[in-house]
C-alpha cells in the first residue's frame, strides 16, 4: 500500500505546526484529516458519474477552524452533546462544568477535543490506510475528574468506508461520551433538505425546551421525527418549532455488535452513505444554527447546508439512570466503532 501522505495544515498561535494527513483509496477516495481537534477536513467521494466531490463541510484554510468552526468534523468531547446544569454528580463527588450553551454545558466545553493538538501517526490496517489520533486529558480539564487517555483510529477502506474507532481509559472515574460531527452534503453544495434520509430508530430521547432530554423516551410514529422509511429531510422540517432537527435517537439494536443506524441518499448526484454503529444513539442536526459562514472556495453556508448524523450515548445520561451509562472507571475501557460507507446509485 502507497504511503500515506501527510502535510503542513497551519500553525497555532505560538507556531506550533498543525499537521494534515491525506488518506486515499483507489475507489477515487480521500480523506484528509488534521491534527487540531483530531478533525476531518475533507471527504472526496465520487458521484454516479466518477466526479469526486467534498460532501463534508469545512474551510479552505486551517486558521479559520480555531475562530468560526461550529464543529465542522471534529471530535468531541469529553462528553458529546449536553449536560444540563452544567454540572454532575459521580461516586458522591459534585463536579462544574463550563456552561457554554444557555445552562448546559456542550461538547466538552470551552475548550474541548476539538480545540486541542492531538498527537497522530500513520498506522498499518488491512483494511485501508489509517491514521492513529492521541490526546491525554488531564484531570481536573474542563471540570472532568481523572487523566483520560484517549485513541481515535480514521481508517479509508479499500472498499469505500470511512472507520472511525475510539477507545479510552482512565485512572479516576469520569465521563465519555466521544463522536465525530462532520456536516455531510452528498450534493457538494446548496443544502442537505433534498437528501433522502433512513433512521432504523423507532424511539428518541424527549427533548426539553434546552434540548436536553426530560427523561423520556417516546415513539417516532406520528410525529415528524419519523424517517423509519425513507423521507426528504426536508419535507417535514418545518413543523419543527425549534427551526429543524436536532434530536437523539434510540437506534433499534438487538446486541452491541456494529449495526446499520442511517441511510442517506442524494438523488441528484446518486451518492449514498450509510452509517454503521455500536453506539446505542445518533443525533440527528439538521445544521439549523448555520448562519452564512463562508466555507470552501467561497461557499456560503446557510442554514441546514450539511447533515450531522453523530453516532452516540445519550445527551444527559449521567442525570438519567435509565440511560445507558457514560462512567468511565479504571481498568475500563471505552471502546466503539462507526463507519461511514459510500456507494452511488
Amino acid at each position: 500500500m502507497d504511503a500515506i501522505a501527510s502535510e503542513i495544515f497551519g500553525r497555532l498561535e505560538d507556531g506550533t505546526p498543525v499537521e494534515r494527513f491525506v488518506l486515499s483509496n483507489d475507489l477515487g477516495m480521500v480523506a484528509c484529516v488534521m491534527t487540531y481537534g483530531a478533525t476531518l477536513t475533507d471527504l472526496i467521494v465520487p458521484d454516479r458519474n466518477g466526479r469526486g466531490g467534498d460532501v463534508v463541510l469545512g474551510f479552505d484554510e486551517f486558521a479559520r477552524y480555531p475562530t468560526d468552526s461550529p464543529y465542522f468534523g471534529c471530535i468531541v468531547g469529553r462528553v458529546a452533546n449536553r449536560i444540563a446544569g452544567a454540572r454532575f454528580t459521580l461516586d458522591g463527588a459534585e463536579y462544574r462544568l463550563a456552561a457554554n450553551d444557555g445552562d448546559s454545558h456542550l461538547h466538552g466545553g470551552q475548550v474541548g477535543f476539538d480545540k486541542v493538538l492531538w498527537t497522530a501517526a500513520a498506522q498499518a490496517d488491512a483494511r485501508g490506510q489509517a491514521v492513529r489520533f492521541t490526546y491525554r486529558s488531564p484531570a481536573g480539564e474542563e471540570g472532568y475528574p481523572g487523566d483520560l487517555d484517549v485513541c481515535v483510529v480514521y481508517t479509508l477502506t479499500a472498499d469505500g468506508a470511512l472507520r472511525l474507532e475510539y477507545t479510552a481509559s482512565t485512572n479516576q472515574p469520569t465521563l465519555v461520551n466521544l463522536t465525530n460531527h462532520s456536516y455531510f452534503n452528498l450534493a457538494c453544495s446548496g443544502d442537505a433538505l433534498g437528501h433522502i434520509l433512513t433512521l432504523h430508530a423507532s424511539r428518541y430521547t424527549e427533548p426539553d425546551a434546552e434540548l436536553t432530554p426530560t427523561g423520556r423516551i417516546l415513539p417516532v410514529a406520528g410525529t415528524p421525527l419519523d424517517f423509519r422509511r425513507p423521507a426528504v429531510v426536508g419535507g417535514r422540517i418545518a413543523r419543527l418549532d425549534i427551526g429543524g432537527y436536532d434530536h437523539n435517537y434510540v437506534i433499534d439494536r438487538a446486541a452491541d455488535e456494529l449495526v446499520l443506524a442511517a441511510e442517506v441518499y442524494e438523488p441528484g448526484s446518486g451518492r449514498a452513505m450509510d452509517v454503521f454503529t455500536t453506539q446505542p444513539g445518533i443525533q440527528l442536526y439538521s445544521g439549523n444554527f448555520l448562519d452564512g459562514i463562508v466555507g470552501k472556495g467561497g461557499s456560503v453556508y446557510q442554514r441546514h447546508a450539511g447533515l450531522c448524523l453523530e453516532t452516540q450515548h445519550f445527551p444527559d445520561a449521567i442525570h438519567h439512570p435509565a440511560f445507558p451509562s457514560v462512567v468511565l472507571r479504571p481498568g475500563e475501557t471505552y471502546r466503539q466503532i462507526t463507519e461511514y460507507r459510500f456507494s452511488t446509485r
